[in-house]
């Protein structure tokens, strides 16, 4: 008999606006690096650096602040909050931030701890 599979916990409002803020951070700075190797590196153009810059600078701080929002709203702690912070900063790293937040429940509506807790039984 297979092992019953697990079920994560459905992600909250803000734990989908999380998801969806930390790829489009990791999306632009794919093309910023895109555009930086055209701009040094081929010396073809300047466009990519002049758009990706702008809208990955938009998306580093709405990351800031949606995960400020969610830190506060899931009750995460300074050092879970203070990691997902800091994954806005190497390329890419918001995605494994959003994985890691996803896959332990902490993007969902009910905590880990609190999901682990027995219901008392009533009479």
């Amino acid at each position: 008999m297979p092992a019953p599979a697990r079920t994560k916990p459905a992600l909250s409002r803000w734990g989908r606006v999380y998801a969806v803020v930390a790829w489009i951070e990791a999306f632009t700075w794919a093309g910023l690096l895109v555009g930086m190797f055209l701009k040094y590196v081929t010396e073809t153009t300047e466009a990519g650096v002049w758009l990706f810059g702008r809208l990955h600078g938009g998306a580093f701080v709405a990351y800031g602040v949606v995960t400020l929002i969610v830190a506060v709203q899931h009750r995460w702690g300074w050092w879970r909050a203070l990691v997902a912070l800091a994954a806005a900063v190497p390329p890419f790293t918001t995605l494994i931030a959003e994985w890691w937040l996803r896959r332990t429940g902490h993007l969902s509506d009910v905590q880990p701890q609190e999901a682990a807790e027995p219901v008392p039984a009533t009479r």
